[in-house]
Order: structure tokens, then sequence, then C-alpha cells
């Protein structure tokens, strides 16, 4: 699964907004001046729509999923050295999960449950309730996102100060764990997701056309009350009604949302979703 991080999406729907962004690699100064990563979203204005609680089990399940993939990129080590050939890509990707990133994520899938999907622990929390250093926690979530177990966001906080001006300083990252369509095939059968019959498949595919249809009548402003909630919605909101204002002036007959302007405002609220158990 590609990882898309909220920051992105977010700046992929506001089409007509433009926020100057210099950039910058991992660490670098932020375009506010301050020492605050790469593609950092300030915490408390997106956890309402990143955050999902998950199902009842559904942490043991993806706990389970998690090891048997374990096991699975140990057998391909062998079959690969016993046939004489090389790992593929996605099959070095699936062998590169370890013990310890198991671990990592044990701990991630004990906080989904307890917190109902607030998922957001430090690199030194995780280090100490896991008994791992903290590089090697931070290896392991780097081989868990690129698997597609989880998806994380970086976050920045507003600090006080004497000077004038913001300040920010980097906070821990937000989580959210996932269920990655690539290891399906490497994991016993009685682990997989039931095929929907072809009478639901097509109910479904019903339902998103006509959800589509209705999306793209929308204005910008109703487009973003209907997808999001929480802060997000209203900064959103707020920016669709200006840009609907800019339409109406610009044209006497408004045309329909673009199929790709509905994409990308939905990409906001639903990311991650794609791969959730």
């Amino acid at each position: 699964m590609e990882a898309v991080t909220l920051g992105d999406a977010t700046l992929a729907a506001l089409r007509g907004v433009h926020i100057r962004r210099k950039p910058a690699r991992s660490g670098a100064p932020h375009r506010t001046g301050q020492h605050v990563l790469r593609d950092s979203i300030e915490a408390g204005t997106f956890e309402e729509a990143f955050f999902a609680a998950p199902a009842p089990g559904e942490t043991d399940r993806l706990l389970r999923i998690a090891k048997q993939t374990l096991i699975a990129g140990k057998n391909l080590r062998r079959a690969a050295v016993a046939e004489g050939r090389s790992l593929s890509a996605s099959e070095r990707l699936l062998s590169s999960l370890t013990r310890s990133a198991i671990d990592v994520y044990e701990r991630l899938l004990t906080i989904a449950r307890v917190c109902h999907g607030r998922i957001f622990p430090s690199y030194d929390d995780l280090a100490e309730k896991t008994g791992l250093g903290r590089a090697t926690v931070a290896r392991a979530l780097a081989v868990l996102e690129a698997i597609g177990f989880l998806v994380r966001q970086r976050r920045f906080v507003r600090v006080a100060s004497d000077e004038p001006g913001p300040r920010y300083e980097q906070t821990s990252n937000a989580y959210r764990v996932l269920l990655p369509e690539r290891v399906m095939k490497f994991i016993p059968r009685w682990l997989r997701p039931a095929p929907l019959p072809d009478d639901e498949l097509q109910r479904l595919a019903d339902r998103a056309a006509d959800t589509e249809a209705m999306l793209s009548r929308l204005s910008c402003k109703d487009l973003a009350n209907e997808l999001l909630q929480g802060p997000l919605a209203k900064v959103l909101a707020k920016l669709g009604a200006s840009i609907d204002r800019q339409e109406r002036e610009s044209q006497n007959d408004p045309q329909p949302l673009p199929e790709s302007y509905i994409r990308e405002i939905k990409g906001v609220g639903l990311v991650g979703q794609r791969s959730n158990a």
C-alpha cells in the first residue's frame, strides 16, 4: 500500500489555495523558521479525520496477521536460498519484517484498543514499553509503514515564547494501524477476510456510482461538510465557500465539480481507510 500523508492529501484538496513551502530535507528549518520536520501538521487540527477506533477483535487479528507475515518472510528467504534465486522487491519488503517490528506493532495495537484508535506515543515511550533502543524503534516503524501495517503523520505544536512571532516544536507522530493488501497471499486462508458475494459487490458498486453522482453536484463548501468532520471540515468548508464565490463571479452558469477535485477532497477524509481491516 502506498502511504499517503494527511498533509499531502490536504494540500492536494486545496487546489486554489497556494501555500509557499520551501523544499527541505528531514530536520531542516520549517517554513515558519522553526525546526519542524517536513510534512508535519499542527496537532489538534486533523486527528478527528485521521484516527479510527478498531472494531472488536480487530487488533488481535492484525497482530496474528503480522506474526504470520514474519513467518512468511523467513520462509521466503529460505525458499530463495534453496532455489538459488533472488527475492523480488515485494518479497524483500516482507522479509524485512523483524521480531522487533512485531513488538512495536503490538504496542501500537494495544494503544489502539485501549484508547479507541487514538495512537500518538513518543519514540521514548515505545522504547520503554518494548525494551528496545530508540533507533531500533525508528527502524521498526519505518518497516511497518513500508509494508502497510500503519500510516503515520508527523505533528508539531505551538510553544510560548517571549520573542515576537509564533514558535513551534515537533511532537509525537500520530499513527493508524492498517491491514496491508500485499500480505494477503502470504498468510493462511483462515486469516483472510471472507470474499463478498457477487450481489453485494454489485450493490456496493451501484451505491458508489450514486454517491459519486451526488457529490459531483455539490458546491465546494457542501462537499467539505459532507465528507469531513471536526476542525478540518470547518477550515475546508470556509475555503470551499471562498472558491464557490470566485466561481460564481467568474461564470454565470456554474459547472459540476470535476471528478478529480472530488477525489482529492475525499482523500482527506478517507486517507488510510482503503486497507483498513
